[in-house]
């Protein structure tokens, strides 16, 4: 695999889900919205994904955070024309909460159904959205090093960006499932702590030789290397509002530049043990933002929002000459607040969704028609769907 090497830019990927206005159900309408993009945007970046109700927003290659959200924002006001236009609604959010797995519909393309041949069950499970952030590297030996030491906040990054606490129309009792999810996949989940890059190289050539990469395309590990010559972090959920997203995408620039100073300057970068870094993905998919982590090899504990408290100041600094302070800032706001995942949970207990996580609660008739889980579980969706418009001014 080529590794050019890069300034520190950064470029941000994010999914979106399309959703009917009635039923607020996933709709296959994909390749109808981006027909409409190609006919009002041309040369437009948005994309088509493995399943026919989700479109994904590329930026382009930045200097600053603050300029690839704007870029994100453009491409966002033009989707929501788009889909005004077609009659359907952006949803945003690492899960939707009662859709159907087995009802959904994949997009045309053979690889996709390759996949699916290949990992069945699970891979048709895959009703997840997220937000991947992509920032430049100088050169190749440091990529791993700084990969390993961007796994010891794993945990803070996932429980900013938690925002799938249902499933099939149950409360999950995690702050992310779709954490839970997409690490069933074969090629997905944490990556292997590889010491150089020459060991991650004789890697691919042994994915390669036993087929794995022919089967998939690439590694989808929660962070790699790309071609573009940067770290891509893949793990963080979708979120409802855009300043969110900004917010993450700023405390992964910021960590990225902060922790390859610290390489450039002979210093040890931070490694946890692999157990260690497994548990805090755990703990941040279950609790969120109420969880205890691990912070070093020691076992010290932490609460999550000490640690992202403590990190905003430290990394503060090289936020202001990245461009990006306030959006680092919003880190801060985002803790206050809370996270996407208890706002949608809040929205659908208001709505008769069950107090206690896993529990199905039943109508006046009895019946199976008659759980309301499912139609609790509306009023979220409609959380995110407004919380979406109203981030960019619709």
């Amino acid at each position: 695999m080529d590794f050019p090497g890069s300034e520190p830019t950064v470029g941000i990927e994010w999914e979106v889900a399309l959703v009917d206005p009635k039923t607020r159900d996933l709709v296959p309408r994909a390749a109808e919205l981006l027909e409409k993009m190609d006919s009002d945007y041309p040369g437009h970046r948005v994309v088509r994904e493995f399943l026919a109700n989700t479109v994904e927003m590329v930026t382009g290659v930045h200097r600053t955070v603050p300029e690839a959200v704007d870029d994100l924002r453009q491409q966002l006001l033009q989707l929501l024309d788009a889909a005004d236009q077609c009659g359907v609604h952006l949803f945003s959010a690492g899960t939707h909460p009662f859709a159907h797995w087995g009802d959904q519909v994949l997009s045309e393309k053979s690889s996709y159904q390759e996949i699916i041949e290949r990992t069945q069950y699970w891979g048709r499970q895959m009703l997840i959205w997220g937000i991947h952030v992509h920032v430049g590297v100088g050169s190749k030996e440091k990529v791993w090093p700084i990969i390993n030491a961007v796994m010891t906040h794993y945990p803070h990054v996932l429980a900013l960006s938690a925002s799938s606490p249902a499933w099939e129309g149950l409360d999950t009792g995690y702050a992310s499932n779709r954490t839970l999810l997409y690490q069933q996949l074969p090629t997905a989940g944490i990556p292997y702590q590889f010491s150089s890059w020459e060991e991650w190289e004789q890697f691919n050539v042994d994915q390669d030789r036993s087929g794995v990469i022919n089967h998939t395309g690439s590694m989808h590990f929660d962070v790699r290397p790309s071609k573009y010559g940067t770290v891509e972090i893949r793990f963080a959920d979708a979120t409802m509002e855009i300043w969110e997203l900004a917010a993450i995408a700023a405390y992964i620039h910021c960590l990225v530049v902060f922790f390859e100073r610290q390489y450039d300057a002979g210093e040890e970068l931070p490694l946890l043990q692999p157990w260690h870094v497994a548990e805090n993905k755990w703990r941040a998919a279950r609790y969120g933002l109420e969880a205890l982590i691990i912070t070093d090899r020691e076992t010290t504990e932490r609460w999550v929002t000490d640690e992202l408290k403590d990190w905003v100041t430290t990394l503060m600094p090289v936020a202001e000459e990245l461009g990006c302070a306030a959006e680092l800032a919003d880190v801060l706001r985002l803790v206050d607040r809370g996270g996407d995942y208890t706002l949608q949970r809040n929205k659908a207990r208001a709505a008769g969704a069950a107090l206690e996580p896993s529990v199905r609660t039943r109508g006046d008739a009895g019946a199976e028609e008659g759980f309301t889980q499912p139609k609790a579980w509306v009023a979220a969706v409609d959380l995110t769907v407004e919380s979406l418009r109203k981030s960019v001014g619709r």
